[in-house]
């Protein structure tokens, strides 16, 4: 990957390589995004230009050995450590990323702003949740402690430190403090107020911005290969990122079901039928999975802002389907103007408790009550 393969985030990608070319290279960043928004591709690139043996014009040369081993996501000195868990594609007793190397690659080198959900469809653990246990940090220590093979950086990229748990954090406290010489460590995170603290007060912090419109058009058109016409209207639906964009085209089936349960809440909640509405958080919480449960509430936070920015008169940044115009226009004009903060905070609550094992069905009720009571 290098710079000149990413659209969009030119800000960012300008820091980064002023950053390898004065080496002042910071020993461990956290790249922030809304997921699908390109800190990925970014990570690549710099890590890449990093280790290439022949720069120019601000980019890597794409030629040398390093920089076709990164094309493959094969260099051997580059360590990616993502959340895993126990599954039928690994026969491993305790998994860590490396038993499922050979899928992430393939998902990263296929479509390198995928979605946490792609990840989990990739490695096969759709329902479950994925986690960065121990055996990561013992595995990454282990591999820093050995010499470099080639003459560069040693690189960790982390996909979702906010994954990671406390002992993990404990165990790599040290080395992400005070790394081998040449060695960076990248976090990439979606939820930055997530990540432990002991962690995050070590990096550096890079904001990786939703693309504009346009720009998700193209990277649609150019490097997934999506109709001009296809990319024009998922673009416009899809805040800024190409993996949710991508997500709209890939997995239809599960937006319009999402869109059906939201649609009939809002709509019982409008119509004050309270016991309408408790059987559809009746509906949520059967969802097959714990994931498909904080997936919903992902999509349907996602619904509540674009209601808020109807109910602002920003319908240009709403980002709205054309057949979905007509009912979050309605919806917006019969909340009242403090539900949609009221009713964000207590779906990220609802998240935050179903990774804690809190019973769904009770979660759900509570949460539709709220909304009931607030709207």
């Amino acid at each position: 990957m290098r710079f000149a393969d990413i659209i969009g985030n030119k800000a960012a990608a300008d820091a980064l390589r002023s950053m390898a070319d004065s080496r002042r290279v910071a020993h461990a960043m956290l790249f922030y995004e809304n997921e699908g928004c390109g800190a990925l591709p970014l990570a690549l690139a710099y890590v890449q230009y990093l280790n290439c043996s022949n720069p120019h014009d601000g980019d890597s040369c794409g030629e040398c050995p390093s920089c076709r081993q990164m094309s493959k996501l094969i260099h051997p000195d580059v360590h990616f450590i993502f959340p895993v868990n126990k599954g039928p594609k690994s026969s491993d007793d305790k998994p860590t990323s490396e038993s499922y190397i050979k899928y992430w690659r393939e998902l990263v080198l296929a479509n390198p702003y995928f979605m946490e959900t792609d990840l989990q469809k990739a490695i096969g653990i759709e329902s479950k949740s994925g986690l960065i246990a121990v055996a990561e940090a013992k595995s990454i220590i282990g591999k820093l402690s050995l010499t470099s093979v080639a003459d560069g950086y040693k690189a960790v990229i982390f996909y979702l430190p906010e994954k990671m748990n406390q002992e993990t954090a404990n165990r790599l406290l040290k080395m992400v403090e005070e790394p081998p010489a040449d060695t960076v460590f990248i976090f990439i995170t979606h939820a930055p107020e997530k990540v432990l603290q002991t962690i995050f007060s070590r990096c550096q912090s890079l904001r990786v911005l939703p693309l504009s419109k346009e720009e998700v058009e193209e990277v649609l058109v150019e490097r997934m290969g999506v109709s001009p016409s296809e990319a024009q209207a998922k673009a416009a639906a899809a805040g800024g990122s190409v993996g949710a964009a991508l997500s709209m085209i890939g997995d239809r089936e599960e937006y319009d079901r999402f869109m059906e349960l939201f649609s009939d809440l809002m709509n019982a909640l409008i119509s004050r039928d309270l016991s309408s509405a408790l059987d559809c958080g009746e509906q949520i919480a059967a969802l097959e999975s714990r994931e498909k449960q904080k997936g919903f509430c992902t999509f349907a936070a996602e619904c509540i802002r674009k209601i808020f920015m109807l109910q602002q008169n920003l319908p240009q940044i709403a980002a709205i389907p054309q057949e979905e115009e007509a009912f979050y226009t309605g919806i917006a004009g019969k909340c009242g103007r403090k539900f949609c903060s009221k009713t964000i905070t207590n779906i990220e609550k609802v998240s935050y408790m179903i990774d804690r094992n809190v019973n769904s069905k009770i979660l759900f009720c509570d949460l539709v009550d709220r909304m009931f009571f607030s709207i």
